[in-house]
């Protein structure tokens, strides 16, 4: 994606099973568990660089001995931060207690982040905001064991101030209006009513005070406390939680919106945002990870006990296909095939585009995530290529010569290495937009490559912006002298904000919505500007289940392929000397390809929770009053 576009978080939780020693033993180090959560999180690198954060906790502690550890860090290299201060306060107690070394029984009692249960977290802060407070796990404390709480998500609620408001009601004081601070607190209010009345439950049976503290967590309903918690819930959430006593839960939203992947065995049962994460730290096969059912909840209980449980019936599944487009790592065996497919599915258009003209055509790819589109769109391209030579042999078999046929069959699909990102001037580039020519020169281009005659394809994951594209890319690809430039998106067209966990927040920042509204302009249309805002601001007031999205009927007047020529010419700046043009993938291609990833949102306006409703519509009320502020 050759526009900077950020997703929300990743997660990873791991419950050991057996003793410490027994991983000492086996694996050489009682550290076992901290080693992979390094690799468990460094493998979901691609879903958050902006902050990370690690929590642990002991079983079975003395009281007054620490149970809970924690590490955050907003570091530019967050991961490696959080784990160095990790190594490096181990390596000190080692260092100062040389007996610790070969006891884990001194190692758990006196080094932390050594424990049996670990959860951790990846994220891009999707509303700007890098403070260390907004680093997950989030922490909420109590003398009373159970009544710890720490939680983790990639998750983004839509309604944000009513969950805020529902706090207020029950009588508390968040701290702040953020997802995570309400939904951490909701889950700690019916956490303490839970262990409130367990607690008098035990007191009726006639427990001593000490005594009943194991009989809670024996009792301790987990799936009870977040069907009470999630109630009035709408957003897309995969979230990870623990309590202190070493209950944990992996909780996914009904629509499935946000990816969860498990795994358990006799040793271990642990969770990730990725199936091939899972698979490569703890070399498993494919068929062994699996998916969290949208709407359930996977429970972890102390005494080892993990059970699935249903805590919001589930709807139409409607996971996220950007997904499977761009944010998750390509090394998932589907994922990698449907790549390819999205590739091969779209070649139709581009020979549409060259006139089949497939000789005088060099095909390529930007960025790196592109390649693997870039691999089946060539594999369909050779495939057409080689129809075309069997469609001639056969119709020139009697006068065929062996010259000839070599001739033909030398004809090969010609693909380069057209776009190099420099890497290093990205990093010196701020986010001033007054930096527009150093922008230009982010990637650079492989010359020689490219004849005067030549179609030039370069195929991308998805063109939200366009950016980058109008601001480097058809630049630096004109460069090369190609008769015409084909961009070619592996996504349809973006043309709604998201609102479950991408930053895409704001209309007027889609190419695709600049298109139309030039469009409307361009056709005396423009009247429909009006009336939509009209529309949306009529139901500003009403449930979000009432609510219904105005703002398809911005482009209901135009065929997808008048909209993209349209984004064609928006990009094509001035000096451009070379024909350009610009293809989407189809939706219905799009869900081809991806079958089991069916949520569609930002290309159609088809939002799989109410919220997302209203959310489209502010966000266009925003762009109309010329607000720039985020429609949730």
């Amino acid at each position: 994606m050759s526009d900077a576009l950020k997703h929300e978080c990743g997660i990873a939780l791991l419950r050991l099973k057996k003793p410490l020693e027994f991983y000492k033993e086996k694996y050489g180090s009682a550290f076992y568990g901290v080693q992979k959560m390094y690799l468990l999180m460094e493998k979901q690198h691609n879903r958050g660089q902006d902050g990370a954060g690690f929590a642990s906790i002991k079983f079975d502690v003395e009281p007054g001995e620490r149970y809970i550890s924690r590490v955050r860090s907003n570091d530019p290299q967050p991961i490696q931060d959080v784990f160095a201060q990790i190594n490096a306060r181990i390596n000190d107690e080692l260092s100062n207690h040389p007996e610790y070394a070969e006891s884990v029984a001194l190692q758990k009692k006196n080094i932390p982040y050594i424990g049996e249960l670990f959860l951790g977290h990846v994220r891009y802060g999707t509303f700007g905001k890098n403070s260390i407070e907004s680093v997950h796990p989030f922490l909420r404390q109590n003398n009373w064991m159970h009544r710890n709480l720490i939680v983790a998500g990639n998750f983004n609620m839509t309604n944000v101030k009513e969950l805020f408001d529902s706090l207020v009601e029950l009588g508390q004081h968040p701290k702040e209006m953020a997802d995570t601070v309400t939904v951490m607190e909701k889950i700690g209010h019916f956490l303490d009513d839970e262990v409130t009345g367990l607690y008098q439950d035990c007191k009726n049976e006639g427990f001593s005070k000490r005594d009943a503290s194991p009989v809670i967590a024996e009792r301790l309903d987990v799936a009870k406390i977040l069907r009470r918690a999630s109630k009035g819930w709408d957003g897309g959430y995969a979230m990870a939680g623990l309590f202190g006593h070493g209950d944990a839960f992996v909780f996914r939203d009904p629509a499935g919106i946000r990816p969860a992947y498990f795994y358990e065995d006799d040793e271990i049962t642990v969770v990730a945002s990725e199936r091939p994460v899972i698979q490569t730290v703890f070399n498993v096969s494919f068929d062994k990870v699996q998916e969290l059912d949208p709407g359930h909840a996977l429970i972890i209980k102390k005494n080892g006990k993990v059970s699935k449980e249903e805590i919001i019936a589930p709807v139409e599944k409607k996971a996220c296909s950007f997904e499977r487009i761009y944010f998750s790592r390509g090394s998932d065996a589907e994922i990698y095939q449907e790549r390819k497919d999205l590739g091969k599915l779209i070649l139709p258009a581009v020979l549409e585009a060259i006139d089949q003209d497939t000789d005088n055509t060099v095909f390529s790819y930007i960025p790196n995530t592109a390649e693997t589109s870039f691999y089946g769109m060539v594999e369909a391209a050779q495939d057409f290529l080689n129809q075309r030579k069997n469609n001639y042999i056969l119709e020139n078999r009697n006068t065929l010569t062996k010259e000839t046929l070599q001739q033909l069959l030398a004809v090969k699909i010609r693909t380069e290495k057209v776009a190099i990102k420099d890497a290093k001037l990205r990093t010196f580039i701020t986010e001033d937009s007054s930096r527009d020519d150093l922008v230009a020169h982010v990637y650079d281009v492989t010359y020689g490559v490219i004849k005067p005659e030549d179609n030039l394809v370069i195929i991308d994951d998805s063109i939200v912006r366009g950016t980058t594209l109008k601001k480097s890319i058809l630049k630096m690809m004109d460069r090369l002298n190609p008769k015409k430039i084909v961009i070619v998106s592996s996504a349809p067209q973006i043309r709604y904000p998201d609102c479950y966990g991408i930053d895409m927040a704001k209309l007027e920042g889609l190419v695709a919505f600049q298109a139309a509204l030039e469009l409307l302009k361009e056709r005396n249309l423009y009247h429909i500007v009006d009336e939509v805002y009209a529309k949306c601001k009529a139901q500003e007031n009403f449930k979000d289940i009432d609510v219904i999205n105005y703002v398809n009927e911005i482009y209901a007047p135009f065929q997808p392929e008048e909209i993209s020529d349209k984004i064609a010419q928006m990009l094509s700046s001035e000096g451009i000397k070379a024909e350009v043009k610009i293809i989407f993938q189809s939706v219905e291609n799009l869900h081809v390809a991806c079958p089991k990833n069916l949520g569609d949102w930002y290309f159609t306006g088809n939002y799989p929770t109410p919220g997302g409703n209203r959310v489209v519509n502010r966000a266009f009320m925003n762009f109309y009053e010329g607000k720039d502020s985020r429609a949730y």
